[in-house]
């Protein structure tokens, strides 16, 4: 009978063994998007059922707890499968990918040695090594590719750790690993809303996402993948702070970050140049406050 530690880590390596052999299908054969999700799927699934991997509740910040109940083992998978597929999709750029990637691993670490988890310190660290030693390599301009292979298992064990650092817990630190992962997550998000608008099926590829913004904007190569790095440090940053504040101030600073991101992504054009409501209204009330100066 395994213990449980030892069960989860047989889990991971499972997982892992299965996101590895279908990003290496992938990347020599080209799999299509139902069969990615099947492998996908069945890596998650490995981890949630034979590594015990749930997120069964949150306590709420005002009193009581959320039960997840039956929607509790879909919320896991759904967590690890769109936070493997968010990391696939911005390694588009030399250096892109691992370096966001090391970024959040570096950021999880720390959060659990705040926790005392030597578990995912370890493996966070052993990973992150793993990354940054391949980075030397990867960055602009890029000597190796890390491919679906890589990117896939990046944002596999990325995601397992997060739930394996943040899992019933409160409701504010379970935001943390949404935080951390703030880049990735956004840019995946504004995707399907720009493919939802657009009415275009959702593993339809495009030239929308955020560093193809900033590349039309007129950033190198090299300034955007930096300017990325740079935004992936400042959702770690606000992570470690928003893990040590008070309710009301985690809530307040959630807001800002949301406000924020929303309007970045109207001014870089992440859902259509056409899309700035916002932004629109910041225009108004300039406008007015203008027009009533005069």
């Amino acid at each position: 009978m395994l213990r449980p530690e030892n069960q989860v880590s047989t889990a991971i390596l499972i997982g892992s063994l299965i996101i590895v052999l279908t990003g290496i299908l992938d990347d020599i054969m080209e799999l299509g998007a139902k069969y990615k999700f099947a492998g996908q799927l069945a890596a998650a699934c490995t981890v949630v059922f034979f590594g015990n991997l749930e997120v069964s509740f949150i306590n709420l910040p005002f009193g009581g707890q959320l039960q997840f109940g039956l929607l509790s083992i879909p919320f896991t998978i759904v967590w690890i499968v769109g936070i493997t597929n968010a990391i696939n999709l911005i390694d588009g750029l030399d250096g892109l990918a691992a370096g966001v990637s090391s970024i959040a691993l570096i950021t999880i670490s720390g959060m659990a040695i705040i926790q005392g988890n030597i578990y995912v310190v370890a493996v966070g660290l052993i990973v992150l090594a793993s990354t940054l030693g391949f980075l030397i390599y990867n960055f602009h301009p890029a000597k190796i590719f890390m491919g679906d292979t890589g990117a896939l298992f990046l944002g596999f064990i990325i995601s397992v750790l997060s739930l394996l650092g943040f899992k019933n817990v409160t409701f504010i630190s379970f935001i943390i690993p949404v935080i951390i992962l703030g880049v990735p997550i956004s840019d995946t998000f504004f995707a399907i809303v720009r493919r939802i608008v657009h009415k275009k099926p959702l593993s339809a590829p495009d030239k929308y996402h955020l560093h193809h913004c900033l590349l039309r904007m007129g950033y190198s190569h090299r300034q955007t993948v930096l300017l990325i790095y740079a935004m992936a440090a400042f959702f770690g940053l606000v992570a470690v702070i928003y893990s040590q504040a008070r309710i009301g101030g985690a809530l307040l600073l959630i807001a800002f970050v949301i406000i924020l991101i929303e309007l970045i992504a109207e001014k870089i054009g992440l859902v259509g140049r056409n899309y700035r409501p916002l932004l629109n209204i910041f225009d108004t009330l300039r406008t007015s406050t203008a027009k009533n100066r005069s």
